[in-house]
């Protein structure tokens, strides 16, 4: 499927603001209106630390159909110069999932987070999404430390 995967800039934000919001709305977890996160999206994307990816299939289909998107934040770390990547989001749209474009998006986010000296991206995955799990495990992801082959755990608190 002809998929143009790009960095998205502010201009990209009311396509991101609908797709994190389906996003959200298909897997039954509290979300922004699609105007709310679309308002977030115009501010984020002006930043530095912050990047996301959009893909948009290419076959003759109306402009502005983006079909996925990741989201992803830099922070510094202390264990090397550049910053850490946190992947927060991935999403491609249901009906078009096993068709690469998932692929696509993540070795762009991947290319584009080296281009700015990240060593290391996290990713948190909810233990039951077998789906995402096996996805990022066929990438090269693991929920092991390389150094030590322990389990790695994520752990959450709402403030």
């Amino acid at each position: 499927m002809p998929t143009d995967v790009r960095v998205a800039t502010p201009a990209d934000a009311t396509s991101l603001g609908g797709l994190l919001h389906d996003f959200n709305t298909e897997f039954d977890c509290p979300t922004p209106s699609a105007a709310e996160a679309a308002g977030r999206f115009e501010r984020l994307l002006r930043r530095e630390d912050v990047l996301a990816v959009v893909a948009g299939i290419t076959d003759g289909r109306a402009p502005g159909a983006d079909v996925g998107f990741a989201f992803l934040t830099l922070r510094p770390t202390p264990y090397w110069d550049g910053p850490l990547a946190q992947l927060e989001d991935l999403y491609i749209r249901p009906d078009l999932r096993a068709a690469g474009i998932g692929t696509a998006v993540l070795h762009r986010s991947v290319s584009e987070v080296r281009k700015r000296g990240c060593d290391e991206i996290l990713i948190n995955v909810d233990s039951d999404d077998v789906d995402a799990r096996r996805f990022y495990e066929r990438h090269g992801f693991s929920d092991r430390d390389p150094d030590t082959g322990s389990g790695m755990r994520c752990y959450l608190r709402r403030l």
